[in-house]
């Protein structure tokens, strides 16, 4: 479950917040547009997070990947605009 204090780490200069309760984060990179969804299911131990992506908001989510914590979800979120940021390296 995410408390107030694990919310707090949602920079809202970094990103669009659409919702958050205390299981489900919703929100959107502001440097790549790109849409977050992150579960906290407390299944099967308490923080474990779902992170669930997509590139425009029409589009399916799916899933990215996991993290021990919300803060952890965002670091690894914003690692990936980073990624995205820099281009994807050339296919050879």
């Amino acid at each position: 479950m995410f408390d107030a204090n694990e919310l707090s780490v949602l920079d809202p200069k970094y990103f669009s917040i659409i919702f958050t309760d205390a299981f489900d984060v919703t929100i959107m990179s502001r440097n790549t547009g790109h849409f977050w969804f992150i579960h906290n299911p407390e299944y099967p131990t308490p923080g474990t997070c779902i992170i669930f992506h997509k590139h425009k908001a029409s589009h399916p989510y799916h899933q990215h990947g996991r993290a021990n914590s919300l803060k952890q979800a965002i670091r690894s979120i914003q690692s990936h605009d980073r990624w995205q940021m820099q281009g994807r390296p050339s296919k050879k």
